[in-house]
């Protein structure tokens, strides 16, 4: 009987002791799951052995990544500077045939595309204007250096410039004028430091397409020479005029001519009285603004 039952009880389980397996297998794959928590932990557990070592062996790796992000933090700090060797379509803005340089701070020409037509550079530094600043640029119709320092103009700097209609040289410390190109529409020299004796007697003469002149605020004592026919517009105010001729704006011999273009002329701000001087503006459609009294 008792074999019987010893029998029995083998019979019963010893295949629930067989089947423990896939239990244990469970468990590992779940522990296995969470490996990558584990694996962080000893990785970290390394990284920070390693630096214990280091800074065993003198070496200091916190010192060493601070001054790098100090480094790091004076570059930031460092404040842009305008390089002006650049090539001139990165110094400036270069848009179907305009060329765009202003308040860059540039104390010269840059070189132009040849194909600018338009070049715009007010508000620089520029100080003179030589010959070779234009020498192969023919294309150009307008050009505009208000704003900047201009003390010399070398003679000839435009005399190759037979297609520019526009030129301005306002604001600037011109003393005397160039040699205009001949088909200027508009010339303006506002705001300069230019006396008669630094306009040539012809200087205007030939500029048969010359509509607007501006001469205002120079230091002009009288009113320049040969006017060309073509003019509508004329300011030279605040200057020294002292004086206007019969011949100024009109013709002394021809008491029939009338000058049918000019629409404007100002002459406010000069010591000249108006009223001495009738028979000056005795050819023109309205009278000048200006001081009569």
């Amino acid at each position: 009987m008792k074999t019987l039952q010893t029998t029995f009880f083998l019979f019963m389980f010893v295949p629930l002791v067989n089947s423990a397996p896939p239990i244990q297998q469970e468990s590992l794959q779940f522990y296995e799951y969470d490996t990558d928590v584990t694996m962080g932990s000893l990785i970290q557990q390394d990284y920070e052995m390693q630096s214990k070592d280091l800074r065993k062996d003198g070496t200091n790796v916190s010192l060493d990544t601070s001054l790098r992000l100090q480094g790091d933090d004076s570059e930031r700090n460092v404040p842009p500077t305008k390089d002006t060797n650049l090539p001139t379509c990165l110094l400036c803005v270069c848009l179907s045939g305009s060329v765009y340089c202003e308040e860059i701070d540039i104390e010269a020409v840059p070189p132009l595309p040849k194909e600018t037509a338009y070049l715009y550079a007010r508000f620089n530094k520029i100080k003179r204007i030589a010959v070779s600043d234009f020498a192969d640029i023919t294309t150009l119709r307008r050009i505009d250096f208000s704003g900047n320092r201009i003390e010399e103009i070398e003679d000839g700097a435009f005399s190759k410039l037979l297609l520019l209609e526009e030129l301005s040289l306002a604001e600037n410390r011109l003393i005397k004028l160039p040699v205009l190109p001949p088909k200027l529409t508009t010339f303006n020299a506002n705001q300069n430091r230019i006396k008669s004796r630094g306009i040539k007697a012809n200087a205007f003469k030939k500029l048969t397409n010359l509509a607007y002149l501006y001469l205002g605020h120079n230091a002009l004592e009288s009113v320049p020479l040969n006017l060309p026919e073509s003019l509508r517009i004329l300011h030279l105010q605040y200057n020294n005029i002292t004086t206007i001729t019969d011949d100024t704006f009109c013709k002394s011999n021809n008491t029939r001519y009338i000058r049918t273009r000019m629409d404007e002329i100002r002459m406010e701000g000069n010591p000249i009285l108006l009223a001495k001087h009738v028979n000056a503006f005795s050819c023109l459609r309205t009278l000048p603004v200006g001081t009569y009294y």
